[in-house]
Parts: structure tokens; sequence; C-alpha cells
């Protein structure tokens, strides 16, 4: 039994108990009442700096290998796939490109890049586009041990997942285009049920003049086909309304990897 000192300070707590009960009993839209007592203007809570919109979680595709490289070959589309790395405002600026186009990426964050900018998580996934795992620290993965290879594909994961409330929808693995056997299973055992890789290169990394880029890319694409690029090249930049435009000619739409393969 609660004891107070006085009989007045007794009938302001019955008072105030009875009115918060009104509260709870009545909510704010005339529903349900939701557990505990609800005060009509309470706000919600903030969303943590950085942190975006929940993204959607890695999903098995069927009919789709272990390690995909390319979508339909019948369907007038594309997947732009970047390298989540380097100077923020290279990034922002080919994201701006893209959506100036009305095109979706897929963008594969290196998980020490989120660390030191943990806003572009928000702005890759508020402009539609799709966010990715590209391991930790961007090591040569094929090389490594089981259990530094792990620690690389599940370091990345829990700082999309710290973020975004998901692990990210795609893995790919780093300095390599295909994952070995290894690098696979421990991919699916960390919760991504395929590896992405690409069939075409842009070579953008090597930072050939913008010209080459768009060579590189519109020489060998196809409808299906992935498309390998980079943030943080001012090469891309430069390529990415050119190269759209010629994607727009050639009646090819440029779309999400999970757009790319299930729609």
């Amino acid at each position: 039994m609660l004891c107070y000192p006085d009989r007045r300070t007794a009938l302001r707590a019955v008072t105030a108990a009875a009115a918060g009960a009104l509260t709870a009993a009545c909510g704010t839209g005339g529903g349900p009442a939701a557990p505990g007592p609800v005060r009509a203007t309470a706000a919600p809570p903030a969303r943590p700096a950085g942190q975006a919109p929940a993204a959607p979680a890695p999903r098995r595709i069927p009919g789709q290998p272990v390690e995909i490289a390319h979508g339909p070959r019948d369907r007038p589309r594309v997947a732009l796939t970047f390298h989540g790395n380097g100077d923020p405002a290279t990034a922002r600026a080919v994201l701006a490109a893209a959506e100036k186009a009305r095109a979706r990426v897929t963008v594969l964050a290196i998980g020490s890049w989120l660390d030191e900018h943990p806003d572009m998580a928000r702005r890759i996934l508020d402009g539609g586009h799709e966010l990715g795992n590209h391991t930790q620290r961007h090591l040569a993965i094929n090389g490594l041990s089981e259990a530094e290879a792990y620690a690389e594909i599940t370091g990345c994961a829990q700082r999309l997942k710290r973020l975004t409330g998901s692990i990210g929808t795609w893995f790919r693995p780093s300095q390599t285009q295909y994952a070995t056997p290894l690098v696979r299973t421990l991919a699916q055992r960390a919760g991504y049920p395929h590896v992405l890789s690409y069939d075409v290169d842009s070579l953008d990394f090597t930072s050939p003049g913008a010209a080459a880029v768009i060579r590189n890319v519109t020489g060998t694409i196809r409808p299906g086909s992935v498309v390998s690029l980079h943030f943080g090249y001012a090469d891309t930049v430069d390529a990415m309304p050119p190269l759209l435009e010629e994607l727009a000619r050639r009646e090819l739409r440029a779309v999400t990897t999970t757009e790319l393969l299930t729609s």
C-alpha cells in the first residue's frame, strides 16, 4: 500500500491517477488504447542521427544461383551497382545524376566508409536506391582465413543493421569479381542467400576518363546486365549523365538489383 503524509496529498494523487487513466483510455484517434498512459501531445521519438529508414532484408530469389552475375536477358532493364567508398561529395553527385534521370541504383557500401559517413546510408535509401554489404575494410576477401573473411562480412552487416534496421539487401565480395566457395558459404551463414557479382566492368577505378568509362559500359552492356561502378571517382560523376542518356536511347532502364531480378 502507498502511504501519503496527509489527506490533501492523497487526494491530489488519486485525481492525477484518474486523469491519467482517462487519457490512456481515450487515446488520440478514438481506437483501442495503447498499453500504459499515453499523452495526446507526446511526439514520436526522434530517429537517431544518421539512421536511415528501415531497409529491406536479403531475400532468396527463386531460380537464381548463389552467385548472381546478371538478370534476365529478355527484359529491357539493367542494374548499375556502385562500390560505396571515397569522398561523399562524389557519391552525392552520382546519386543526384541518377535521380535526375529517374534511375535507381544499388550501392554496396564498405563498413569503414559508413563508420566515417553514417549519413550516407540515409541519403542512399531516401533516394529510392538499394543498399548492401561490400565488407568492412575492403580487403582481398578470397585470400583471408575463414574467421577473417566472416568477420569482414559480419562487421559491415552489423553497421548496416545499426543504421538501417537491415543487414543490407545484397553482399558483394571485395577485391574480386567472383567469390570462392568458402566466401559464398560464409555469406549465406551471415544471412545473405546470394552473392552479387557483375558481368560489365566500367573500370572507372582506374580513372581512364569519362569517355572511356562510358565506352567500357556501353560496349558490353545488354538487357539484364549488372554493371560494376564506384563512388569516389570524378570520371564516374562526369560519365553518369551521358551514360544514362545512352541507356535511355537504347531503351534500357536502370533499376535496383532486386527490381532487375524480380519484376
